[in-house]
């Protein structure tokens, strides 16, 4: 394991690489397509859109919410109950500002200079940025390709495991698309209760899992309440990335410390955005299908054609992401990105981006329609960059 502090490791600028390359080629008339960043493409449905307008011309929608309101804890007491079979108390239940903004300030609640906070290695960045801004240490817990992407708690030394106070998980995983099972969660609480760890599990993602499985819960597994918080986003699940409406959920005594901590920066969520998830999540839900069907046929229309070119490039489990590992005469991730999207006009993403173990393979965003994957694959093919 690796172990970090605020300050002791250089933040990668690849992202600024990556547009100003971008833009340099769409200077020169390039036709870029861009599958970096995991923006849906896809419309959120018009009744969710009404809400937020007939909402926005409430004047007395303009104060301070500071808290969520009845029809949005009834709706996402239903929405658990229905999708997870999990119960939830109106104390069980935070709005938060994305699911980017809980992670970011959770940590708050419960750790500082003195505290140990493990987190995945390759994983997105915030699950160690968010806990580091607290001034706690960082563990990078390993996340291996052999392992299918899945902890082996083998990986973390009891004495380590002792001494951290919370551990971020998350499944279905960014970057890795890794998808865990129930046998893998009863595992994770049986380790947060022997070595008294808090679990932040990230759960956005639980609705777009690609091979016929259903997402579940960690809170549906008996003892997850007693051990840490989910998090859940509508997002990726109805579209909605821009209202920025996820919710912390779980152990009651941690969502206590996080709301007193929030209430110091935060005057919370803005009531149309509130009166927004209530109509997704109340709503008819055909988008859910629609929507997994969708980058099911992305992630085909991709990792089939680079197969079908010789990249041996395995199916997404989950999430709307493709990991790939890189050719093998390439000894560096951020160059063949580059030469990809200088040849090609591809762009995807660095697997340095999401920590050291992501050395050597990249990230595909499916945020494109099946035929401009088809059209990637077919630059990718002529630009002979597969070969040696």
């Amino acid at each position: 394991m690796q172990f970090i502090k605020a300050g002791e490791c250089a933040e990668s600028n690849i992202f600024n690489q990556l547009d100003q390359k971008k833009q340099a080629l769409l200077r020169g008339g390039k036709d870029v397509i861009n599958l970096s960043i995991g923006t849906p493409d896809f419309q959120p449905d018009e009744h969710v859109m009404r809400a937020v307008s007939e909402a926005c011309l409430d004047p007395m929608n303009y104060r301070y919410s500071l808290t969520e309101t009845p029809a949005l804890l009834q709706a996402v007491q239903n929405w658990y109950r229905r999708r997870y079979d999990v119960a939830l108390e109106n104390d069980e239940i935070m709005a938060v500002c994305g699911s980017q903004e809980g992670i970011a300030h959770v940590g708050f609640a419960f750790a500082g200079e003195d505290g140990l906070i493990l987190a995945p290695d390759p994983g997105y960045p915030i699950f160690s940025f968010g806990p580091m801004m607290t001034g706690a240490t960082i563990g990078l817990y390993p996340l291996r390709e052999e392992n299918g992407w899945v902890l082996d708690f083998a990986d973390i030394p009891d004495d380590v495991a002792d001494r951290a106070k919370a551990m971020v998980v998350s499944y279905p995983n960014n970057p890795t698309t890794a998808v865990a099972d129930r046998a893998f969660y009863e595992k994770l609480i049986a380790f947060a209760k022997k070595h008294e760890v808090i679990i932040i599990h990230d759960n956005a993602y639980s609705d777009l899992l690609l091979n016929g499985q259903t997402g579940i819960s960690f809170l549906s597994v008996p003892g997850a309440k007693e051990v840490g918080i989910e998090f859940n986003s509508l997002s990726k699940t109805y579209n909605l990335t821009g209202m920025r409406v996820s919710f912390a959920l779980g152990n009651a005594e941690v969502l206590r410390a996080f709301r007193a901590f929030r209430s110091q920066i935060d005057y919370g969520m803005f009531y149309p955005v509130q009166a927004g998830a209530v109509a997704a999540l109340t709503g008819p839900q055909d988008i859910v299908r629609r929507n997994r069907e969708g980058y099911m046929a992305r992630r085909d229309a991709l990792c089939g054609g680079l197969r079908a070119i010789g990249w041996d490039v395995a199916d997404a489990a989950g999430t709307m992401f493709v990991w790939a590992k890189i050719p093998p005469h390439f000894s560096s991730s951020v160059a063949f990105v580059m030469e990809l999207m200088e040849k090609t006009g591809v762009i995807c993403v660095p697997g340095d981006s999401f920590g050291a173990r992501g050395k050597g393979y990249v990230r595909f965003a499916l945020v494109v329609p099946p035929e401009r994957m088809s059209e990637a694959v077919r630059r990718i093919a002529e630009s002979k960059i597969l070969l040696k």
